[in-house]
């Protein structure tokens, strides 16, 4: 499958793994980059050693093209931007903040630099500040969310800008990348499918969470704080809910999330954890390999766009 986005970044598949705190570490994004996608490390808050090494070891892995996400809020930006122009990595996705700071360093340095945006003004502001492409993320994504559904946001940005669009949130199969090309995207990009990938080394119980989940079972939390979270409802996520509801302080509210994704991540905590996951959580229903998953998607998704295989 040849589109502007995998000549772009020279991988078989326009398949984009999220780079997800805690999740994404070097394992998973070595497995994906094999199995023809893009693989992504989530550098998240962590210090720049500790991305550094997570780069080093991915090398030893693959051989492939493989990105780093950079939430640009971190309190270690400044050294995690400059490591990986030093490690000249393939691809930098962008969130939570604008990358313009780092642009000139990462352009001059080879890198490919793709935001991800939720919106069209940002969208056309980053397509301004020179980035290769765009992550558009819909509100069905799991995680850091915004308003707009991907139905709705990809085909009005794809009409905005110039460069090229991946689309994410809420595609978990086939059907969902055809869908996705169909609006004008050339690309894109998942996470919570391959959280349960059998290279993924989050906790069982994280994994089982999202695989037993139904098509309810998505909870955003923090609308009223202005900084929405999508994740599996659970003991955690009805407190939250309720203490919104009963107009608790923003303080009261961050401490019943303080460490939440560690919890369900690492610690396999699925009762007081953040379990993060996109509205996609109730299609899936099995843990393949990475190579499984994106063949799957790819080939269902080319039947589909030839008119092949028809639903319903």
């Amino acid at each position: 499958m040849k589109t502007n986005v995998s000549t772009l970044l020279e991988i078989k598949y326009p398949v984009i793994q999220g780079g997800m705190a805690w999740v994404a570490e070097y394992h998973l994004a070595s497995a994906v980059s094999n199995a023809g996608g893009l693989g992504i490390i989530g550098s998240a808050n962590a210090p720049a050693t500790w991305v550094k090494d997570q780069i080093q070891k991915m090398k030893q892995l693959t051989k492939q093209p493989f990105g780093v996400n950079v939430m640009l809020l971190s309190p270690h930006v400044e050294e995690v931007a400059h490591v990986l122009a030093e490690e000249k990595v393939a691809v930098v996705t962008t969130g939570a903040g604008n990358p313009e700071p780092y642009m000139k360093l990462w352009k001059d340095a080879g890198i490919k630099v793709i935001p991800v945006v939720a919106s069209v003004a940002m969208a056309k502001r980053m397509e301004r500040l020179q980035a290769d492409a765009l992550i558009v993320e819909g509100t069905e994504a799991g995680g850091h969310i915004g308003e707009s559904t991907t139905m709705t946001l990809v085909p009005q940005i794809v009409d905005a800008v110039h460069i090229p669009v991946i689309a994410a949130g809420g595609i978990g199969d086939g059907r969902g990348m055809a869908a996705a090309f169909m609006l004008g995207a050339q690309g894109i990009q998942m996470g919570t499918g391959f959280v349960v990938t059998k290279e993924s080394l989050v906790h069982e119980n994280y994994k089982k969470a999202i695989l037993k989940a139904k098509d309810i079972d998505s909870k955003v939390t923090g609308r009223s704080t202005g900084h929405p979270v999508r994740s599996i409802r659970n003991q955690m996520t009805n407190e939250y809910l309720k203490k919104e509801k009963e107009g608790a302080t923003f303080e009261e509210l961050e401490y019943l999330t303080l460490g939440g994704l560690k919890k369900a991540v690492v610690d396999g905590d699925v009762i007081n954890g953040s379990v993060m996951a996109g509205q996609i959580a109730g299609l899936l229903k099995e843990e393949r390999s990475c190579k499984e998953l994106i063949h799957s998607i790819v080939g269902e998704a080319e039947e589909l766009m030839k008119g092949n295989k028809i639903y319903g």
